[in-house]
């Protein structure tokens, strides 16, 4: 049922989600997509077995949106997710899909977040609910109606649900949904389980099965870096120090963040551009030219507007942003690499984007490593070394045409040639100190993810280093809990508050400061009937990692 031309346009979708499509720049489907699209679309149950990374959430989320009614504020489609990262990553691809459909909505329904917010837009009748079975089921109590409007369900990584134990949560699902819905499941394996589950709940499904590709990039050295992502704009200025590049690309998410990146790199002193769909096409085509041949080193592009770049020059490619699929990733970096020459992808990757990472490793086949920013040394290091490269070939000459101007400049002003020689260099370098010093003071670091261990074991030396710092006091009645998850983890003090909340069944005013650290928290709780609530808090999942709180000794 692949489609050999026509791409998306001929597997009949609405055509403000063609209008999505180009603008995020799919041109052809995959082959899930491509068999499974027809067979949704046209009201069958369906299992798919396909690995993560095979473009399955377009696969679903696109006939899905072609078969919803935006006039009806009520919930139409439920997509199962067996984790909180999933789950947003599944609903962020249904926003983008839907950007040209008005009246869209899409919710995302997960433990370890307040309950208000996903009460508010389930109540204002979002279409879409994309959901972890723990929660879902928390919201059913609350309303057991809740589902009873939905037409569409799919089970995403039904396999990694049942393995977390959300069996008896589905089933419980399952019962508050209307029977003439349509179900589809997807997998990548089919034990007992699954087709026990299939042949329960799904009607007559069809069934497609794709193999995952591994593709493979031999020639592109990878790399990741684990940043904050307030943090990236320094990261790339402090990478740039460092690496010998001849030309690059930097690939960002948004139009906005091709200005941003471009500005502060020409700020910097880079030739740079911008490349997004908002420049019109002979401005694009002087912006490849001039990468071409040189007076543009750096292009900042987004994914549409990067289609169909061939510079042999470009030796070096930075995913500033993580790409929404892997199979983006893959044409990215293949813009290095080309001709039979080596090339150098780096990933800038943010907490919350680790799983992403692990599903790149797994679709090309191959480990991208793990690199730390440069610290001041390296930077200073790699000035000097572009210092000696530009004078290195002057010295041979530069006696004989100069040396008569030398020795009456020294007259003149009656210096050593030492102290001549230095002024030379202030006015080659701008001004600028090449001394460790200086480079500290120009790009501190902020300890955490990312940063180099030097500078940390420094500020655990003047007690700055946020791991080390001194609990604040307790407030009366109240006793300090701690729990093994930390802003490493994506963990903020708003989703501590919520699970403990909805888990804990206690009221806000009951619960005191949080603490959040890059590798813990701490939190403070009611001392009166502590250990009782740590039972009720048990076996919570935040950010789809147990909670595990425990009494915090003090020493």
């Amino acid at each position: 049922m692949t489609q050999e031309s026509g791409g998306f346009a001929a597997l009949g979708l609405h055509s403000n989600i063609l209008a999505a499509l180009t603008a995020v720049g799919y041109e052809e489907p995959s082959p899930i997509q491509a068999q499974a699209i027809p067979v949704i679309l046209e009201g069958h149950d369906m299992i798919g077995q396909a690995q993560t990374g095979t473009g399955k959430t377009a696969a679903f989320a696109l006939p899905l949106l072609s078969k919803i009614d935006p006039s009806k504020r009520e919930p139409q489609v439920l997509i199962l997710a067996p984790t909180r990262e999933l789950a947003l990553q599944v609903a962020t691809a249904f926003e983008t899909y839907s950007k040209q459909m008005p009246g869209v909505n899409v919710v995302a329904v997960y433990g370890g977040a307040p309950m208000g917010p996903q009460l508010k837009a389930l109540r204002m009748g979002a279409q879409i609910i994309v959901a972890t079975p723990g929660r879902l089921v928390d919201h059913l109590r609350r309303d057991e109606k809740l589902l009873s409007t939905i037409q569409h369900l799919v089970l995403d990584e039904a396999d990694e649900m049942l393995k977390l134990g959300f069996m008896d949560d589905l089933e419980v699902i399952f019962e508050a949904m209307p029977e003439s819905r349509q179900s589809v499941l997807f997998s990548a394996t089919l034990p007992h389980s699954i087709r026990a589950i299939a042949e329960k709940h799904l009607r007559e499904p069809k069934h497609i099965k794709i193999a995952a590709k591994t593709q493979t990039v031999s020639r592109i050295e990878q790399a990741h870096l684990m940043i904050h992502a307030d943090q990236k704009v320094n990261a790339v200025l402090r990478l740039l120090e460092v690496e010998e590049f001849d030309a690059l690309i930097a690939f960002v998410r948004t139009k906005q963040a091709t200005l941003d990146l471009a500005s502060a790199l020409e700020a910097k002193g880079y030739k740079a551009a911008a490349l997004n769909g908002d420049i019109a096409q002979n401005q694009r085509e002087r912006v490849i030219d001039s990468l071409k041949d040189g007076r543009l080193d750096i292009v900042v592009a987004t994914d549409v507007a990067a289609r169909g770049i061939d510079v042999p020059r470009i030796t070096h490619v930075f995913n500033v942003d993580m790409p929404y699929d892997p199979e983006s990733y893959v044409h990215r970096i293949g813009r290095t690499g080309r001709a039979g020459r080596d090339g150098r992808a780096l990933l800038l990757v943010t907490p919350r984007e680790r799983r992403m990472l692990q599903v790149i490793e797994r679709v090309t086949g191959q480990k991208v490593g793990e690199v730390k920013l440069p610290n001041p040394q390296q930077v200073l290091d790699a000035r000097i070394k572009r210092l000696t490269a530009s004078l290195t070939p002057l010295v041979s000459e530069a006696e004989a045409s100069h040396g008569d101007l030398l020795d009456r400049l020294i007259a003149d002003i009656g210096c050593s040639p030492r102290a001549l020689a230095a002024a030379l260099l202030k006015k080659a370098t701008n001004g600028q100190a090449l001394d460790l010093a200086s480079v500290e003071r120009e790009q501190p670091l902020v300890p955490g993810v990312g940063a180099p261990r030097e500078r940390r074991e420094r500020d655990t030396a003047r007690g700055e280093y946020r791991e080390r710092r001194a609990p604040l006091p307790l407030g009366e009645g109240r006793v300090r809990c701690r729990t093994a998850l930390g802003t490493r983890d994506g963990i903020a003090a708003k989703n501590l508050l919520g699970a403990i909340l909805n888990e804990g069944g206690l009221a806000r005013e009951a619960i005191g400061r949080i603490q959040i650290r890059e590798t813990f928290s701490l939190v403070e709780l009611p001392e009166e009937g502590l250990d009782r609530l740590l039972g009720k808090l048990k076996d919570t999942r935040v950010a789809g990692k147990a909670l595990k709180l425990r009494r915090y000794r003090e020493d």
